[in-house]
């Protein structure tokens, strides 16, 4: 099966919205809840029909394509982000070839969704707590370990650390999705005016 590369650019989304919020809360305790559920849906639809389902739908991810879009402009307004990014991407390379981890994350996200179906929101503090620590006990282990910098204040705080790790979480599942749709380094490097042209299309 092929995919476009208007479908890769929703991974690339995917992965800085939810980035983009882990440096928001680091920073100032808060997050969006709506961009929020978007991540922690896009981690337990695994069988979702298209890329764009996998997020609910193109719409959901504007925030993350103007991020992307900003970036290959040399308009982004955050230098923590990129590098932040490509500590994930090199982590989810690390990630796909750790069986036993991959078979725990799963089993541990099967779990999560039932419990956010139980509450009817994948953004409750219990599911956000139990993503956080499925990604402390299983992911977080593995090297290059994500290090997150923002306010000590709110770094020091459970529910933050917890939110801040399953947002980890949903960027490594854009991630696998980025890889498994033909995503590379090199699309850095030589397909970035291609890529914004993708991002301006579903932007329409």
């Amino acid at each position: 099966m092929s995919f476009s590369i208007d479908d890769r650019v929703l991974a690339l989304a995917g992965i800085a919205q939810a980035l983009q919020q882990v440096r928001r809360i680091a920073e100032t305790g808060h997050s969006e809840n709506a961009i929020v559920r978007t991540a922690m849906d896009s981690v337990m639809r695994i069988d979702a029909a298209s890329p764009a389902a996998v997020y609910g739908s193109t719409t959901q991810l504007e925030p993350g394509l103007r991020l992307v879009r900003d970036y290959f402009r040399n308009q982004g307004k955050d230098d923590l982000l990129p590098r932040l990014t490509l500590s994930v991407m090199q982590l989810e390379r690390r990630f796909v070839r750790e069986d036993a981890t991959v078979d725990k994350v799963t089993a541990g996200v099967a779990r999560a969704a039932r419990q956010a179906q139980e509450l009817g929101d994948s953004s409750h503090p219990d599911v956000l707590a139990a993503m956080g620590s499925l990604y402390a006990d299983t992911i977080s282990q593995l090297k290059p370990r994500i290090m997150v910098q923002g306010n000590p204040h709110y770094l020091g705080q459970a529910a933050v650390v917890s939110e801040i790790r399953a947002l980890l979480l949903a960027a490594v599942r854009s991630a696998v999705l980025w890889r498994q749709l033909g995503g590379t380094y090199w699309d850095f490097l030589f397909s970035r005016k291609t890529m914004v042209e993708a991002i301006e299309r579903q932007l329409r």
